[in-house]
């Protein structure tokens, strides 16, 4: 199918949108070409609360946070990863509500760094948080009348994880599957093989409506998961014929291959290059004569 992105959002910065009985939907005022108009907390609960992604580094988010709880306690909190603009509220707003914090685990690359490589996304990573509890796949968590299951979605991150509300066909699905845009897959910090196969495990599913970190709801989640692939695939052909093209580097594909895109954007894409490239190489269709790198070159077997 045609992956048709939904681009109508009201970040309403600062108050509280009931999206669904018991769930609430608050936006950081941190847009970006990368976060579109914010980063989205949710608020689970009608008495004693979970907060889902608290968001980066923010007093008046903070400050509507407990605003929006309305005296009630908040008693959890749930991170689905660690990149700066979802998880380092986590640690003041535990501090102001004595909530346990959970997710899959502290950041980590999805691969270990080769000699001599860096990491471009190290700025982006939350290395200091730790979880109270780090969630298995497939955990459940219960609260005051609502319970929350951990699904461990690999890809975007390591350690991103999505958590469905059990008994609403709900799901929260952070940043591996938005309305608005593709989830930027960008190594070492995240893995396309991971990520499709991700996607496969959400597929798998019968979630009626995914809430997403960024953006509005995802309302018919199978149809457009299955144009995620679609899309992906597409990503993958346009790569092997650039290389057929002749040419040889990440930046020449990505002047070709995105040249309708902004160019604050280029960077990213490069790294989506790099992500389809590491799983073409493994997978034993294109060979490059060094390591898999943003400035190596590249060819069809």
């Amino acid at each position: 199918m045609a992956l048709e992105f939904d681009m109508t959002f009201d970040p309403a910065y600062g108050h509280a949108v009931q999206i669904a009985p018991n769930v609430l939907r608050l936006t950081v005022e941190n847009p970006s070409p990368f976060t579109f108009h914010g980063t989205n907390t949710y608020i689970v609960g009608e008495h004693a609360l979970a907060v889902i992604d608290p968001g980066p580094e923010d007093e008046a988010h903070l400050a509507a946070i407990l605003r929006a709880a309305a005296g009630r306690p908040i008693s959890h909190i749930f991170v689905s990863h660690t990149h700066r603009d979802h998880s380092p509220l986590t640690m003041r707003l535990k501090e102001r509500t004595g909530a346990t914090v959970y997710a899959e685990g502290p950041h980590r690359p999805a691969r270990p760094l080769r000699i001599g490589e860096l990491n471009p996304l190290d700025a982006s990573a939350d290395t200091s948080f730790r979880p109270d509890v780090a969630l298995a796949d497939q955990a459940l968590v219960e609260g005051d009348g609502w319970t929350l299951r951990a699904i461990h979605t690999p890809g975007h991150a390591a350690n991103h994880a999505v958590f469905a509300l059990e008994g609403t066909g709900l799901l929260f699905s952070a940043d591996h599957v938005m309305a608005w845009s593709t989830s930027i897959v960008a190594p070492p910090d995240g893995a396309m093989a991971d990520y499709m196969a991700s996607l496969d495990k959400l597929l798998e599913r019968d979630d009626r409506s995914f809430l997403p970190g960024h953006g509005g709801p995802v309302t018919a989640p199978q149809a457009f998961m299955r144009g995620l692939k679609a899309h992906r695939k597409m990503r993958e052909r346009a790569i092997v014929e650039r290389l057929a093209a002749g040419d040889r580097t990440i930046s020449e594909m990505v002047s070709a291959i995105y040249r309708d895109t902004d160019p604050r954007l280029h960077g990213a894409a490069g790294l989506s290059v790099l992500a389809q490239l590491e799983d073409l190489v493994a997978r034993d269709v294109v060979a490059t004569p060094a390591a898999v790198a943003i400035d190596a070159e590249y060819r069809l077997r």
